[in-house]
């Protein structure tokens, strides 16, 4: 019998991989296929250290390269296991520099099976770059990529990015400049800074974090913090209150760091290298914020392929579309009722910012992907799928929004126990919408069965009495019933307007 084609995946998607030779870690990443909102279908890394001692004898070492070239092999296996068509093998800085990387090269093209592509610093830059601006909605600021042999930084606005170099500040190229001094470590970090042509640039604006070594920083001070929600992507700490975390990175043992358990031990040596970089780089680009970044130089390799059409899109609105068709009921009815809302919004007098209309829109098409879940979890599954979804450009504000306005959708409750420290990230305007918008789903939802052609029909109209009346058209007056007059009351409540139903 012919296995059924998985309905887990899109149908329209051809599997990519993109392969990163890099100074610590070689890795493979296959995305379900290229696009504007990437998933990942599988990844793995090897923490092979090409550029351990490279700075001290200029070679790749030998038992660096026998893991790479061990890795590479199995990538190219398990990249044909998973039907990918196209693989991109990028190799950076230390394979760059080394004297025996063409040597390297030639033996990793040999085990991948495919041309490498050798980017420069300044295509690392860029394609950090792109990772910002794939992973963000409008980013402006600094980005920064911290690999293990270099430090790139980049420029970042929404019409694109300027001004890319490259430092030799990665954490295992510091740490052997320093010969593992960190006091020497941080003054060859502040005689790079202070002198780039990026000094000063980032006053006022987010520094974009990029990189193995600042996401494990960024984890560890969510565990210090007991920050409520365990995502990266978006994670922002105030520049002005950091000092202290990383000078306690700096001075103590990396073991004996609070919090540590939450990092990996292979990632935990260069953490105190990753703290004195950064310390220089708030000192000297005086950013306002640190933004952390999952997105980087491997899915912004594959940003720049992308047509000028399909980068226009918004990755949001496409990942809550993509969520849409693999798990609601009808995602015609959640593209309906992104209408219906604005429409309710509009007559309501209900202004809206661009950037709450764009998580009311992600709202919507999110609202039915909890529906296989039991009645008593809808809301509590789907407020912890949407708040720790792999959704690019969104911050954690807006993450959470999306997913509380899903539980108040299934529960009809404003009581949020599931996660009860998560509305602290919420402010007052952005939590009153959250639950407008999940009383407004509770009606539609039993007016039209959560299926298409009933939202499109039914109007708002100001009723002479005062107030507003839901019209129901004669056709589908048998829609109209005790249980929808009674969520339309709740709904009323929470908009404090007086609200009618009736058939016309």
């Amino acid at each position: 019998m012919t296995e059924p084609i998985a309905q887990g995946r899109l149908q329209d998607r051809q599997p990519v991989a993109v392969v990163d030779i890099g100074s610590n870690s070689v890795r493979l990443v296959i995305y379900e296929g290229n696009c504007r909102s990437l998933t990942v279908l599988f990844n793995e890394k090897v923490l092979s250290g090409l550029g351990k001692g490279l700075a001290r004898t200029n070679r790749l070492d030998p038992k660096a390269i026998d893991s790479a070239l061990a890795a590479l092999s199995r990538f190219r296996r398990l990249a044909a296991q998973a039907n990918v068509r196209e693989i991109h093998p990028i190799a950076t800085a230390a394979a760059r520099e080394a004297q025996n990387g063409p040597d390297f090269i030639a033996a990793a093209e040999a085990a991948i099976g495919c041309e490498i592509v050798i980017l420069s610093g300044e295509d690392e830059a860029r394609y950090a770059a792109e990772g910002v601006l794939s992973g963000f909605h409008n980013p402006s600021g600094i980005g920064g990529d911290l690999g293990g042999g270099s430090l790139e930084l980049v420029d970042i606005d929404a019409g694109g990015f300027q001004g890319g170099l490259t430092l030799p500040l990665g954490g295992l190229r510091l740490r052997d400049l320093s010969e593992g001094d960190l006091t020497r470590a941080q003054a060859v970090a502040e005689s790079h800074l202070s002198a780039c042509a990026l000094a000063g640039k980032g006053e006022g604006r987010p520094f974009f974090a990029v990189g193995g070594t600042w996401r494990n920083l960024a984890k560890l001070h969510m565990e210090q913090e007991k920050y409520p929600l365990h995502v990266m992507h978006g994670y922002e700490i105030d520049a002005a209150g950091i000092d202290g975390f990383l000078d306690m990175v700096v001075r103590t043992p990396a073991d004996k760091l609070p919090g540590i358990g939450a990092v990996s031990k292979s990632r935990r040596p260069l953490l105190a290298y990753g703290a004195v970089t950064l310390k220089s780089i708030i000192r000297h680009l005086k950013p306002s914020k640190i933004v952390l970044s999952a997105l980087g130089v491997r899915e912004g390799y594959l940003h720049a392929l992308l047509s000028p059409e399909e980068r226009a899109k918004d990755p949001l609105l496409e990942s809550a579309r993509e969520l849409s068709i693999l798990r609601s009921r009808s995602p015609d009815h959640a593209r309906e009722l992104v209408e219906w809302s604005r429409r309710t919004f509009e007559a309501f007098g209900i202004d809206e910012t661009p950037a709450e209309e764009r998580l009311r829109q992600a709202a919507c098409l999110l609202a039915d992907i909890g529906w296989r879940a039991h009645p008593d979890y809808r809301g509590k599954q789907s407020l912890s799928i949407i708040a720790h979804a792999a959704f690019p450009a969104v911050d954690h504000r807006g993450r959470v929004y999306l997913g509380l306005t899903n539980y108040y959708r299934h529960e009809g409750s404003f009581e949020q126990v599931h996660l009860p420290e998560i509305e602290r990230l919420v402010d007052d305007r952005l939590m009153r919408r959250a639950r407008i918008l999940g009383s407004l789903f509770r009606v539609a939802y039993l007016l039209t069965a959560s299926m298409p052609g009933v939202l499109d029909q039914i109007k708002w109209a100001q009723d002479p009495r005062g107030g507003f009346t839901l019209v129901i058209p004669q056709h589908l007056a048998d829609l109209v019933g005790e249980r929808p007059e009674g969520r339309l009351q709740q709904f009323a409540k929470v908009v404090e307007k007086t609200l009618r139903m009736e058939v016309r």
